[in-house]
Protein backbone atom coordinates (compact mmCIF):
# COMPACT_ATOMS: atom_id res chain seq x y z
CA UNK A 1 0.00 0.00 0.00
CA UNK A 2 1.02 3.58 -0.60
CA UNK A 3 1.05 6.12 2.40
CA UNK A 4 -0.26 9.42 0.73
CA UNK A 5 0.78 12.69 2.19
CA UNK A 6 -2.50 13.68 3.44
CA UNK A 7 -2.59 9.93 5.55
CA UNK A 8 0.51 11.11 7.21
CA UNK A 9 -0.16 14.32 8.16
CA UNK A 10 -4.01 13.32 9.20
CA UNK A 11 -1.93 10.28 11.17
CA UNK A 12 -2.88 7.72 9.06
CA UNK A 13 0.06 6.54 9.72
CA UNK A 14 -0.40 5.96 13.81
CA UNK A 15 -3.49 5.45 13.14
CA UNK A 16 -4.74 2.33 10.92
CA UNK A 17 -1.07 1.46 9.70
CA UNK A 18 0.55 0.86 12.68
CA UNK A 19 3.36 3.13 14.43
CA UNK A 20 6.07 4.75 11.73
CA UNK A 21 9.51 5.44 12.81
CA UNK A 22 11.83 7.83 10.66
CA UNK A 23 15.15 7.03 12.24
CA UNK A 24 14.94 9.42 14.86
CA UNK A 25 12.54 12.11 13.60
CA UNK A 26 9.42 12.11 15.00
CA UNK A 27 6.16 12.46 13.19
CA UNK A 28 5.52 16.27 14.00
CA UNK A 29 8.91 16.98 12.15
CA UNK A 30 8.15 14.62 9.29
CA UNK A 31 4.80 16.55 8.86
CA UNK A 32 6.48 20.40 9.08
CA UNK A 33 8.67 19.51 6.83
CA UNK A 34 6.33 18.19 4.04
CA UNK A 35 4.70 21.56 4.78
CA UNK A 36 7.95 23.55 4.29
CA UNK A 37 7.87 21.87 0.93
CA UNK A 38 4.71 23.47 0.05
CA UNK A 39 2.57 20.07 -0.90
CA UNK A 40 5.28 18.10 -2.35
CA UNK A 41 5.80 14.61 -0.94
CA UNK A 42 8.40 14.36 2.12
CA UNK A 43 10.49 11.87 -0.21
CA UNK A 44 10.87 10.90 -3.71
CA UNK A 45 7.26 8.96 -5.67
CA UNK A 46 4.25 10.48 -7.37
CA UNK A 47 1.82 11.17 -4.64
CA UNK A 48 3.01 8.89 -1.83
CA UNK A 49 5.61 8.80 1.02
CA UNK A 50 7.12 5.76 0.43
CA UNK A 51 6.84 2.66 -2.17
CA UNK A 52 6.21 -0.76 -0.57
CA UNK A 53 8.04 -3.83 -2.22
CA UNK A 54 5.12 -6.28 -3.41
CA UNK A 55 7.22 -9.51 -1.42
CA UNK A 56 6.93 -9.52 1.98
CA UNK A 57 9.70 -11.76 3.14
CA UNK A 58 10.30 -13.97 5.76
CA UNK A 59 13.40 -12.61 7.23
CA UNK A 60 14.73 -9.26 6.39
CA UNK A 61 18.26 -8.80 7.46
CA UNK A 62 20.01 -5.06 8.11
CA UNK A 63 23.54 -4.53 7.85
CA UNK A 64 25.81 -6.29 4.92
CA UNK A 65 29.21 -7.29 6.57
CA UNK A 66 30.40 -10.31 8.39
CA UNK A 67 27.42 -11.17 10.74
CA UNK A 68 24.75 -9.87 8.50
CA UNK A 69 25.79 -11.76 5.06
CA UNK A 70 26.51 -14.92 6.95
CA UNK A 71 22.35 -14.46 8.83
CA UNK A 72 21.30 -13.89 5.22
CA UNK A 73 22.90 -17.37 3.67
CA UNK A 74 21.95 -19.30 6.49
CA UNK A 75 17.96 -17.71 6.21
CA UNK A 76 17.96 -18.43 2.74
CA UNK A 77 19.58 -21.86 2.51
CA UNK A 78 16.51 -22.98 5.04
CA UNK A 79 13.88 -21.65 2.66
CA UNK A 80 13.75 -18.92 4.16
CA UNK A 81 12.38 -16.03 1.77
CA UNK A 82 15.36 -13.18 2.17
CA UNK A 83 16.05 -9.58 1.82
CA UNK A 84 19.82 -8.00 2.94
CA UNK A 85 19.98 -4.51 2.86
CA UNK A 86 23.57 -2.45 3.38
CA UNK A 87 24.10 1.03 2.46
CA UNK A 88 27.47 0.55 1.25
CA UNK A 89 27.66 -0.71 -2.79
CA UNK A 90 29.41 -3.59 -1.26
CA UNK A 91 29.22 -6.28 1.11
CA UNK A 92 31.89 -7.16 3.86
CA UNK A 93 31.54 -4.69 6.56
CA UNK A 94 34.49 -3.59 8.51
CA UNK A 95 36.46 -5.98 6.93
CA UNK A 96 35.82 -4.45 3.36
CA UNK A 97 34.73 -1.17 4.38
CA UNK A 98 36.98 -0.34 7.35
CA UNK A 99 40.37 -2.50 5.96
CA UNK A 100 39.73 -4.28 9.02
CA UNK A 101 42.64 -7.38 8.94
CA UNK A 102 42.87 -9.91 9.60
CA UNK A 103 39.80 -12.12 9.88
CA UNK A 104 40.17 -13.00 13.39
CA UNK A 105 40.04 -15.63 14.58
CA UNK A 106 38.92 -18.97 13.65
CA UNK A 107 41.38 -21.50 16.27
CA UNK A 108 42.29 -21.57 19.54
CA UNK A 109 45.52 -23.14 20.59
CA UNK A 110 45.25 -24.70 17.79
CA UNK A 111 42.10 -26.06 16.56
CA UNK A 112 39.74 -24.70 14.55
CA UNK A 113 36.17 -23.98 16.69
CA UNK A 114 34.41 -22.34 13.77
CA UNK A 115 32.61 -24.19 11.01
CA UNK A 116 29.78 -24.16 8.41
CA UNK A 117 28.74 -21.11 6.12
CA UNK A 118 31.63 -18.91 7.90
CA UNK A 119 34.18 -21.75 6.83
CA UNK A 120 33.05 -22.28 3.31
CA UNK A 121 32.93 -18.43 2.74
CA UNK A 122 37.20 -18.73 4.14
CA UNK A 123 37.96 -21.77 1.45
CA UNK A 124 36.09 -20.55 -1.03
CA UNK A 125 37.71 -17.03 -0.36
CA UNK A 126 41.31 -18.75 -0.45
CA UNK A 127 40.32 -21.19 -3.85
CA UNK A 128 40.12 -17.47 -5.73
CA UNK A 129 43.65 -16.97 -4.43
CA UNK A 130 42.03 -14.51 -1.72
CA UNK A 131 42.90 -15.99 1.41
CA UNK A 132 45.72 -17.82 3.63
CA UNK A 133 45.23 -19.30 6.44
CA UNK A 134 47.66 -18.03 9.65
CA UNK A 135 48.20 -21.00 11.18
CA UNK A 136 48.63 -22.42 14.08
CA UNK A 137 46.51 -18.88 15.41
CA UNK A 138 43.74 -18.94 12.72
CA UNK A 139 43.88 -15.61 11.60
CA UNK A 140 42.90 -15.20 7.70
CA UNK A 141 45.39 -12.76 5.64
CA UNK A 142 43.01 -11.74 2.69
CA UNK A 143 42.52 -9.77 -0.25
CA UNK A 144 40.14 -6.83 -0.09
CA UNK A 145 38.65 -7.07 -3.74
CA UNK A 146 38.28 -10.54 -3.51
CA UNK A 147 36.52 -10.82 -0.08
CA UNK A 148 33.68 -8.46 -1.44
CA UNK A 149 33.39 -10.70 -4.53
CA UNK A 150 33.32 -13.82 -2.70
CA UNK A 151 30.55 -12.41 -0.46
CA UNK A 152 28.49 -10.83 -3.22
CA UNK A 153 28.38 -14.25 -4.92
CA UNK A 154 27.81 -16.51 -1.86
CA UNK A 155 24.45 -13.63 -1.25
CA UNK A 156 23.43 -13.89 -5.21
CA UNK A 157 23.59 -17.96 -5.35
CA UNK A 158 21.77 -18.11 -2.04
CA UNK A 159 18.94 -16.44 -3.91
CA UNK A 160 18.82 -13.26 -1.44
CA UNK A 161 17.40 -10.23 -2.75
CA UNK A 162 19.95 -7.58 -2.45
CA UNK A 163 19.69 -4.19 -1.67
CA UNK A 164 22.72 -2.50 -1.60
CA UNK A 165 23.27 1.59 -1.37
CA UNK A 166 20.48 1.59 0.82
CA UNK A 167 20.18 3.26 3.70
CA UNK A 168 17.97 2.08 7.26
CA UNK A 169 15.74 4.95 7.96
CA UNK A 170 12.71 4.00 9.96
CA UNK A 171 10.30 1.30 10.84
CA UNK A 172 6.77 0.28 11.44
CA UNK A 173 5.67 -1.65 14.11
CA UNK A 174 2.68 -2.51 15.77
CA UNK A 175 3.71 -1.84 19.67
CA UNK A 176 6.75 -4.05 20.25
CA UNK A 177 6.23 -6.13 17.20
CA UNK A 178 7.84 -5.12 13.80
CA UNK A 179 5.98 -5.36 10.32
CA UNK A 180 8.28 -3.50 8.05
CA UNK A 181 11.64 -1.33 7.69
CA UNK A 182 12.06 1.61 5.92
CA UNK A 183 15.38 2.18 3.55
CA UNK A 184 15.92 5.13 1.29
CA UNK A 185 18.14 4.59 -2.08
CA UNK A 186 17.60 5.95 -5.51
CA UNK A 187 14.69 4.37 -5.75
CA UNK A 188 13.07 7.02 -3.31
CA UNK A 189 11.74 5.66 -0.12
CA UNK A 190 11.01 1.99 -0.24
CA UNK A 191 9.10 -0.43 2.41
CA UNK A 192 10.31 -4.01 3.14
CA UNK A 193 7.89 -5.93 5.31
CA UNK A 194 8.72 -8.97 6.92
CA UNK A 195 7.88 -11.90 9.52
CA UNK A 196 11.45 -11.72 11.30
CA UNK A 197 13.68 -8.80 11.21
CA UNK A 198 18.04 -9.09 12.04
CA UNK A 199 19.97 -6.54 13.01
CA UNK A 200 23.40 -6.59 12.04
CA UNK A 201 23.85 -3.05 11.78
CA UNK A 202 26.54 -3.37 14.29
CA UNK A 203 25.72 0.04 15.63
CA UNK A 204 22.08 -1.86 16.41
CA UNK A 205 20.02 0.34 14.19
CA UNK A 206 17.02 -1.19 13.52
CA UNK A 207 17.01 -1.82 17.87
CA UNK A 208 17.72 2.05 18.61
CA UNK A 209 14.90 2.91 16.43
CA UNK A 210 12.15 0.68 18.05
CA UNK A 211 13.43 1.78 21.30
CA UNK A 212 15.21 -2.08 22.32
CA UNK A 213 17.28 -1.22 25.93
CA UNK A 214 20.61 -1.02 25.35
CA UNK A 215 23.29 -1.86 27.76
CA UNK A 216 24.36 0.87 30.65
CA UNK A 217 27.84 2.93 29.34
CA UNK A 218 30.88 3.42 31.26
CA UNK A 219 31.21 6.59 29.66
CA UNK A 220 34.01 5.82 27.40
CA UNK A 221 33.91 4.02 24.14
CA UNK A 222 37.08 1.71 22.77
CA UNK A 223 38.42 4.27 19.98
CA UNK A 224 38.05 4.09 16.14
CA UNK A 225 40.88 3.24 14.04
CA UNK A 226 40.87 5.13 10.01
CA UNK A 227 43.29 1.67 8.38
CA UNK A 228 44.75 2.45 4.92
CA UNK A 229 46.71 0.52 2.56
CA UNK A 230 50.66 1.38 1.76
CA UNK A 231 52.43 0.32 -1.55
CA UNK A 232 55.72 0.29 -2.36
CA UNK A 233 56.66 -1.61 0.81
CA UNK A 234 59.78 -3.83 1.55
CA UNK A 235 57.76 -6.50 2.70
CA UNK A 236 60.46 -9.42 2.50
CA UNK A 237 62.72 -8.38 5.00
CA UNK A 238 62.62 -10.87 8.02
CA UNK A 239 61.09 -7.89 10.17
CA UNK A 240 58.15 -7.14 7.82
CA UNK A 241 57.43 -10.63 7.19
CA UNK A 242 57.12 -11.51 10.73
CA UNK A 243 54.44 -8.54 11.38
CA UNK A 244 52.36 -8.50 8.38
CA UNK A 245 51.53 -12.55 9.08
CA UNK A 246 49.33 -13.11 12.31
CA UNK A 247 50.31 -16.70 13.09
CA UNK A 248 50.94 -15.78 17.10
CA UNK A 249 54.75 -15.72 16.84
CA UNK A 250 54.55 -12.57 17.94
CA UNK A 251 52.68 -11.39 21.34
CA UNK A 252 49.69 -9.55 20.51
CA UNK A 253 50.66 -9.09 17.04
CA UNK A 254 52.48 -5.48 16.74
CA UNK A 255 55.49 -4.95 15.29
CA UNK A 256 57.29 -4.24 17.55
CA UNK A 257 59.99 -2.33 16.32
CA UNK A 258 58.27 0.42 14.77
CA UNK A 259 56.31 0.85 17.99
CA UNK A 260 59.94 1.73 19.78
CA UNK A 261 60.73 4.06 16.95
CA UNK A 262 57.55 5.59 16.92
CA UNK A 263 57.62 6.08 20.86
CA UNK A 264 61.52 7.53 20.52
CA UNK A 265 59.80 10.09 18.22
CA UNK A 266 57.47 11.05 20.77
CA UNK A 267 59.54 11.31 23.39
CA UNK A 268 61.72 13.66 21.21
CA UNK A 269 59.24 16.03 20.73
CA UNK A 270 57.99 14.89 17.04
CA UNK A 271 54.14 15.37 16.18
CA UNK A 272 52.94 11.99 16.48
CA UNK A 273 49.87 11.50 17.25
CA UNK A 274 47.94 8.68 19.72
CA UNK A 275 48.35 5.26 17.89
CA UNK A 276 47.95 1.40 18.48
CA UNK A 277 50.21 -0.98 17.39
CA UNK A 278 51.23 -0.62 14.95
CA UNK A 279 49.85 -3.71 13.22
CA UNK A 280 50.42 -4.50 9.53
CA UNK A 281 48.54 -6.76 7.22
CA UNK A 282 49.18 -8.94 4.13
CA UNK A 283 46.63 -8.32 1.74
CA UNK A 284 48.10 -10.96 -0.70
CA UNK A 285 50.04 -8.23 -2.56
CA UNK A 286 53.69 -8.14 -2.51
CA UNK A 287 54.51 -4.71 -1.70
CA UNK A 288 51.37 -3.54 0.24
CA UNK A 289 50.52 -3.95 3.49
CA UNK A 290 47.33 -2.85 5.44
CA UNK A 291 48.26 -0.46 7.99
CA UNK A 292 46.02 -0.45 11.81
CA UNK A 293 47.58 2.13 13.59
CA UNK A 294 45.45 5.62 13.69
CA UNK A 295 43.41 5.77 17.03
CA UNK A 296 40.53 8.44 18.01
CA UNK A 297 37.73 8.31 20.97
CA UNK A 298 34.82 8.09 18.85
CA UNK A 299 30.45 7.93 18.91
CA UNK A 300 29.94 6.41 16.04
CA UNK A 301 26.24 6.63 16.62
CA UNK A 302 26.42 10.62 16.57
CA UNK A 303 27.08 11.71 13.25
CA UNK A 304 29.04 15.11 14.17
CA UNK A 305 31.51 13.61 16.27
CA UNK A 306 32.02 10.52 13.79
CA UNK A 307 32.87 13.08 11.04
CA UNK A 308 34.96 15.19 12.84
CA UNK A 309 37.13 12.30 14.70
CA UNK A 310 37.30 10.71 10.93
CA UNK A 311 38.69 14.12 9.44
CA UNK A 312 41.19 14.08 12.40
CA UNK A 313 42.17 10.58 11.59
CA UNK A 314 42.56 11.10 8.23
CA UNK A 315 44.69 13.77 8.75
CA UNK A 316 46.80 11.28 10.64
CA UNK A 317 47.15 8.95 8.07
CA UNK A 318 49.32 10.91 6.18
CA UNK A 319 51.10 11.98 9.23
CA UNK A 320 52.08 8.13 9.76
CA UNK A 321 52.72 7.67 6.28
CA UNK A 322 55.43 10.04 6.58
CA UNK A 323 56.92 9.29 10.18
CA UNK A 324 57.01 5.42 8.30
CA UNK A 325 58.63 6.72 4.86
CA UNK A 326 61.10 9.10 7.04
CA UNK A 327 62.11 6.51 9.63
CA UNK A 328 61.55 2.52 8.55
CA UNK A 329 63.71 1.41 6.05
CA UNK A 330 61.37 -0.65 4.52
CA UNK A 331 59.06 2.21 4.29
CA UNK A 332 61.15 4.30 2.38
CA UNK A 333 60.13 3.91 -1.00
CA UNK A 334 56.32 3.72 -0.05
CA UNK A 335 52.80 5.82 -0.35
CA UNK A 336 48.95 5.56 0.69
CA UNK A 337 47.43 3.49 -2.11
CA UNK A 338 44.19 3.67 -0.15
CA UNK A 339 42.19 4.49 2.68
CA UNK A 340 39.41 2.59 4.03
CA UNK A 341 35.63 3.93 3.08
CA UNK A 342 35.52 4.59 7.02
CA UNK A 343 37.19 4.50 10.36
CA UNK A 344 37.08 1.11 11.70
CA UNK A 345 34.31 1.08 14.85
CA UNK A 346 35.12 -1.38 17.62
CA UNK A 347 32.46 -0.60 20.07
CA UNK A 348 29.09 1.50 20.09
CA UNK A 349 25.25 -0.13 21.32
CA UNK A 350 24.60 -3.35 22.90
CA UNK A 351 21.41 -4.24 23.73
CA UNK A 352 20.18 -5.48 26.56
CA UNK A 353 18.62 -9.17 25.76
CA UNK A 354 17.28 -12.07 27.34
CA UNK A 355 20.55 -12.63 28.44
CA UNK A 356 23.41 -11.03 28.99
CA UNK A 357 27.14 -12.45 28.96
CA UNK A 358 29.21 -11.56 31.64
CA UNK A 359 32.93 -11.62 31.78
CA UNK A 360 33.38 -13.81 34.70
CA UNK A 361 31.56 -16.74 32.83
CA UNK A 362 32.84 -15.71 29.78
CA UNK A 363 36.50 -16.40 30.83
CA UNK A 364 35.42 -19.62 32.41
CA UNK A 365 34.06 -20.99 28.90
CA UNK A 366 30.71 -21.62 30.19
CA UNK A 367 28.68 -24.02 28.10
CA UNK A 368 24.99 -23.41 27.93
CA UNK A 369 22.07 -25.34 26.38
CA UNK A 370 21.65 -22.97 23.94
CA UNK A 371 25.40 -22.33 22.77
CA UNK A 372 25.37 -21.09 18.76
CA UNK A 373 28.37 -19.40 18.58
CA UNK A 374 32.13 -19.15 19.80
CA UNK A 375 34.83 -16.82 21.47
CA UNK A 376 38.52 -16.92 20.15
CA UNK A 377 40.12 -13.70 20.46
CA UNK A 378 41.97 -12.09 23.82
CA UNK A 379 39.68 -9.63 26.08
CA UNK A 380 41.10 -6.70 23.97
CA UNK A 381 40.73 -3.31 25.17
CA UNK A 382 42.30 -0.49 23.35
CA UNK A 383 42.81 3.16 25.57
CA UNK A 384 40.49 5.71 23.79
CA UNK A 385 43.52 8.18 24.29
CA UNK A 386 47.45 7.09 24.63
CA UNK A 387 49.19 4.25 23.22
CA UNK A 388 47.78 2.14 25.67
CA UNK A 389 46.02 -1.73 25.18
CA UNK A 390 44.76 -3.98 27.68
CA UNK A 391 44.99 -7.69 26.45
CA UNK A 392 43.84 -11.02 28.44
CA UNK A 393 44.20 -14.18 26.77
CA UNK A 394 41.50 -16.81 27.06
CA UNK A 395 42.48 -20.24 29.00
CA UNK A 396 39.40 -21.87 26.70
CA UNK A 397 37.32 -21.20 24.43
CA UNK A 398 34.22 -19.56 25.37
CA UNK A 399 30.55 -19.80 24.10
CA UNK A 400 27.80 -17.51 22.91
CA UNK A 401 24.03 -18.30 24.17
CA UNK A 402 21.07 -17.56 21.78
CA UNK A 403 19.19 -15.86 24.14
CA UNK A 404 22.30 -13.00 24.27
CA UNK A 405 20.63 -12.21 20.36
CA UNK A 406 17.46 -11.87 21.53
CA UNK A 407 15.13 -9.68 23.68
CA UNK A 408 12.68 -10.78 26.30
CA UNK A 409 9.97 -8.31 24.55
CA UNK A 410 10.75 -7.77 20.86
CA UNK A 411 9.22 -11.19 19.25
CA UNK A 412 10.74 -10.52 15.94
CA UNK A 413 13.29 -8.97 16.09
CA UNK A 414 17.51 -10.39 16.99
CA UNK A 415 20.61 -9.13 16.56
CA UNK A 416 24.14 -10.41 15.74
CA UNK A 417 27.07 -9.41 15.46
CA UNK A 418 29.01 -6.96 17.65
CA UNK A 419 25.30 -5.52 19.13
CA UNK A 420 24.82 -8.20 20.98
CA UNK A 421 23.92 -8.56 25.02
CA UNK A 422 27.12 -8.75 26.94
CA UNK A 423 29.57 -6.69 29.06
CA UNK A 424 32.16 -4.57 27.58
CA UNK A 425 35.19 -6.60 28.68
CA UNK A 426 33.20 -9.65 26.84
CA UNK A 427 32.71 -7.38 23.92
CA UNK A 428 36.46 -6.79 23.34
CA UNK A 429 36.87 -10.44 22.42
CA UNK A 430 33.35 -11.20 20.59
CA UNK A 431 33.77 -7.90 18.44
CA UNK A 432 36.16 -9.59 15.86
CA UNK A 433 34.97 -11.37 12.58
CA UNK A 434 34.89 -14.72 12.78
CA UNK A 435 32.71 -14.16 16.16
CA UNK A 436 30.52 -11.99 14.11
CA UNK A 437 30.35 -14.97 11.40
CA UNK A 438 29.12 -17.70 14.24
CA UNK A 439 26.46 -15.38 15.59
CA UNK A 440 25.48 -14.73 12.24
CA UNK A 441 25.01 -17.83 11.28
CA UNK A 442 22.87 -18.88 13.92
CA UNK A 443 20.36 -15.65 13.68
CA UNK A 444 19.76 -16.85 9.97
CA UNK A 445 18.90 -19.92 11.05
CA UNK A 446 16.50 -19.30 13.63
CA UNK A 447 15.33 -16.24 11.91
CA UNK A 448 14.35 -19.02 9.09
CA UNK A 449 13.13 -21.02 12.06
CA UNK A 450 10.86 -18.80 13.88
CA UNK A 451 9.46 -17.40 10.39
CA UNK A 452 8.08 -21.04 9.67
CA UNK A 453 6.45 -21.07 12.71
CA UNK A 454 4.53 -17.99 14.64
CA UNK A 455 7.45 -15.41 13.54
CA UNK A 456 8.26 -15.59 17.31
CA UNK A 457 12.70 -15.49 17.45
CA UNK A 458 11.61 -15.96 21.77
CA UNK A 459 10.11 -19.69 20.97
CA UNK A 460 12.02 -21.49 18.61
CA UNK A 461 12.99 -24.51 19.45
CA UNK A 462 16.81 -24.27 20.33
CA UNK A 463 17.44 -27.61 20.52
CA UNK A 464 16.78 -27.96 16.92
CA UNK A 465 18.44 -24.93 15.99
CA UNK A 466 21.86 -26.16 18.05
CA UNK A 467 21.24 -29.70 16.17
CA UNK A 468 20.82 -27.74 12.74
CA UNK A 469 24.05 -25.70 13.04
CA UNK A 470 26.34 -28.48 13.97
CA UNK A 471 24.77 -30.47 10.77
CA UNK A 472 26.46 -27.51 8.85
CA UNK A 473 29.69 -27.76 10.50
CA UNK A 474 29.79 -25.54 13.65
CA UNK A 475 31.71 -26.49 16.38
CA UNK A 476 29.46 -25.80 19.70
Amino acid sequence: MAITRRDFLKGGLAGAAGALVIGNMPAWMQAEAAERKGGATLFPGEGSLYHVIDTVYDVVVCGGGPAGVMAAIAASREGARTALVEQYGMLGGMATIGYVAPISEFNFKGERIFGGIPWEFIMRLKDMGGAIVEEPKGNISFEIELYKLCMQRMVLEAGIDLYMHSFLTGCRHEGKQLSSVIINNKNGAEELRGKVFIDCTGDADLCNMMDVPMQPGDGELQPSSFCFVMSGVDTTTEMMRSCIHHDGSIPGSQCAPVRKILLKLKEEGADVPDFGGPWFNDVRHEGSVAVNITRGAADSTDNRDFTKVECELREDIFKFAKLLKDNVPEFKNSYVSSTAPQAGIRESRRILGAYTIRVEEYLEGIHYPDSISRGAHSIDIHAAKGQGQVLKSLKTSPYVPYRALITNDFPNLMVAGRSLSCDRAVLASLRVQASCMGMGQAAGAAGAMAAAGKGDVRKIDTEALVAKLRDWGAII
